[in-house]
């Protein structure tokens, strides 16, 4: 018998197995997919905690998963001499409330307190809830920005950093020893509560975050009340906390989306709850066509991510990407501080190394040293917690991922969307004073620096062998190294998995073009795709992107010549992006799985950043930034 079938037996024969599970094992009895898809594996621990589809079985999320991993993560706790507390976080998704009081009683039921905030609030203020309790750890159930149908448990160090590579290890090995029905130990939440080994985190705590959010202003405020903005939450926990902001910011002109403002884990409105896609902003874009405002923000169902529109000047609005918003908030920072003589001795920015090159330039302009750290929030956390070790926290002013996260401050270590309202309204207000928008601002920065434009594509490799498939893919462009991508060859390749980079290693391959061109693939850490980064580098947006068009037609055909073209056809529609994986190689193509593409975003990399073309100013009228 598979070990699947062996697995999903065993979940049958569970007499006090949920009813709601009990009714989906027996709608799989007779589908073979169905319980082999359910039941493979064990539903992945790393450092980003679990991630995965709502139900029964090994792979899915349920509360069975949740107290086996809460019993590992409180028995490493447990192991060590950090404080024996723990603060617990929910968003507004199917069960988070669920699984957030499960995960308190086992931790209860295990010598360890457990501080729950008694509603749904953003990552970070679980973040800063860690660090001002001085919890050994933190919890907070969310699969952030994937659909409706999946949940996650992202944990988090003393720190308030999201796990170490080398915890997240222990853990593993620790869930290893554990049956789902019969290793945690868990009591009954309501007695726990009572007796003090649950206790609810007190609004003062969520007081002080917000407050913290406000201390890390960096302009005068002169002109923000003035603003008037869209907001959605995009049914999903930031409601709270940014209204909190906006009031103690003195905004009065903010209109909700009303369809999205409500906890709504099924997002009906919003089925990918993504403020990196068009998609996920449409309903706001529609508020913005009536209200007129001068800004739209959108935060993600764990407000750790902040998508953003403005007017385009020809009676529409234009979504600022993230990495376009990650230049404009650096440059404003710096500028800002600068005039305002609050600019430290030797300030850092920290970025990731698929972040727009063009951040390498504005830091220069301002003499800040840039660090790049691997992909995850946690390494730019990192980087404030050494330059607090050493004694000099205050020479971080910035950091961002081009994924939409931002932070401007030590109080949380994770991406903070509250945080990156503020900044978002300060800037805005700002540059509205010189009677000009984000969209100018951005205008601007590509004249000066010349015009990074980018894309990203995700493909998903579903199933029992979709991580093997995923395996197999990298190791095949490792052993054939890309020589040439759409006729340009490659002038520099860095793989992460080898010493010398100066950061750990990782599953990331690097491929440097022509003129500032690059092509970065890796896994993702979190969902099972593989995600392939396409960066142009020229004089106007058109030339970029027109590069980027001609990238991937190219490698489709290049693709063509050395593969069945049937065979293409039944990797499904946007097969073309994904040649960009195999144009120098052949591998068997049939097996992929397409599935939904993401947004238009700036990628780049670690190594710094070549001379930028010169602008002709000519070819693209823009606005001058302002002194």
């Amino acid at each position: 018998m598979e070990l699947a079938e062996q697995r999903y037996q065993h979940w049958c024969a569970q007499k006090t197995l949920d009813p709601e599970l009990r009714q989906e094992l027996a709608a799989m009895q007779n589908d073979a997919d169905k319980i082999t898809d359910a039941f493979y594996r064990d539903l992945e621990f790393g450092t980003a905690g679990l991630r995965g589809v709502l139900g029964a079985g090994t792979n899915r999320m349920n509360i069975y998963v949740i107290r086996r991993a809460t019993q590992a993560v409180a028995d490493y706790l447990n192991e060590t001499d950090l404080p024996k507390t723990v603060a617990i976080g929910h968003d507004s998704r199917i069960k988070s409330d669920v699984f957030a009081r499960e995960a308190a009683a086992v931790f209860a039921a295990n010598g360890i307190t457990a501080y729950l905030y008694p509603r749904l609030e953003p990552v970070p203020a679980l973040s800063f809830a860690v660090r001002h309790l001085h919890c050994g750890l933190g919890i907070c159930v969310t699969a952030s920005h994937n659909p409706a149908a999946y949940n996650g448990y992202k944990v988090y160090g003393s720190d308030g950093c999201q796990m170490t590579p080398e915890a997240a290890k222990r853990v593993v090995a620790l869930l290893e020893q554990m049956d789902y029905f019969t290793a945690a130990r868990t009591e009954d939440f309501d007695a726990a509560l009572a007796a003090g080994r649950i206790r609810y985190i007190p609004d003062e705590v969520l007081d002080a975050f917000v407050d913290a959010v406000y201390a890390q202003r960096v302009g005068s405020g002169d002109g923000i009340a003035d603003l008037k903005l869209v907001y959605t939450p995009l049914n999903g926990a930031g409601l709270e906390c940014v209204r909190k902001l906006t009031q103690k910011l003195g905004i009065r002109n903010m209109t909700i989306v009303k369809e999205q403002e409500q906890p709504d884990g099924h997002f009906p409105t919003c089925p990918y709850p993504n403020p990196e896609i068009r998609q996920a902003m449409e309903l706001g874009l529609q508020y913005c066509d009536r209200v007129h405002p001068d800004i739209l923000i959108g935060t993600d169902p764990d407000c750790d991510r902040c998508g953003t529109a403005v007017p385009d000047g020809k009676g529409g609005y234009r979504l600022i990407s993230g990495n376009e918003m990650g230049v404009i908030l650096l440059d404003f920072i710096c500028r800002s501080r600068i005039a305002n003589g609050t600019m430290p001795e030797n300030p850092v920015a920290v970025t990731t190394i698929v972040s727009t090159d063009m951040v390498t330039a504005v830091a220069n302009k301002y003499g800040v040293e840039l660090r790049r750290v691997l992909t995850g929030f946690k390494y730019i956390g990192e980087q404030i917690a050494l330059l607090e070790a050493g004694g000099h926290p205050e020479r971080y002013i910035f950091g961002f991922e081009e994924s939409y996260g931002y932070l401007s401050g030590p109080h949380v270590r994770d991406k903070d969307a509250v945080n990156a309202v503020l900044l978002i309204c300060e800037a805005a207000a700002w540059y509205a004073k010189k009677g000009m928008t984000l969209g100018d601002a951005i205008d601007a920065l590509y004249a000066e620096f010349g015009c990074f434009c980018n894309a990203q594509k995700s493909f998903t490799f579903a199933g029992e062998t979709g991580m093997e498939k995923m395996a197999s893919l990298m190791s095949g462009l490792r052993a054939h190294p890309l020589q040439s991508v759409a006729g340009l060859p490659v002038e520099g390749f860095t793989d992460y998995e080898q010493d010398g980079t100066g950061l750990p290693k990782a599953n990331v391959l690097e491929y440097r073009l022509p003129g500032g061109a690059k092509l970065i693939i890796r896994p993702s850490g979190t969902e099972p795709k593989i995600k392939a980064y396409l960066s142009a580098v020229k004089p106007t947006v058109e030339e970029a992107t027109r590069q980027l068009d001609s990238l991937a037609a190219a490698a489709a055909e290049t693709y063509c010549q050395h593969s069945d073209e049937q065979q293409a056809q039944k990797a499904g529609h946007g097969f073309a992006h994904v040649n960009l994986l195999y144009v120098s190689f052949t591998m068997t193509f049939p097996y992929l799985s397409v599935n939904f593409p993401v947004a238009i975003l700036i990628r780049s990399t670690i190594t710094p950043m070549p001379k930028t073309p010169a602008v002709s100013r000519n070819s693209m009228p823009v606005p001058i930034l302002p002194t």
